[in-house]
């Protein structure tokens, strides 16, 4: 399936862009996080395990366990602080 994968703040930074299309078999956000970390490079250092990552699905909230569709809008972004 193809989804729209978008990256934010630091993590646009290193990586280098702002958004790619993206065609898959996972299922899962989760899944997805791991096969761009699979990617290496700045792909794997933004978005390793252990770091503090959230996620969006079509532009909600999600855990990693929720289900991707055709066409689906992911985003990728660090968590913000405010003061």
């Amino acid at each position: 399936m193809k989804v729209t994968v978008k990256y934010f703040a630091s993590i646009r930074e290193a990586i280098g862009l702002a958004s790619e299309q993206r065609d898959t078999q996972v299922i899962t956000l989760g899944a997805l996080r791991d096969e761009l970390i699979a990617l290496g490079g700045a792909h794997a250092d933004s978005l390793a395990r252990g770091k503090a990552v959230r996620l969006a699905l079509n532009q909600v909230m999600c855990q990693e366990s929720a289900e991707l569709g055709e066409g689906a809008e992911v985003a990728f972004f660090p968590p913000v602080t405010g003061g």
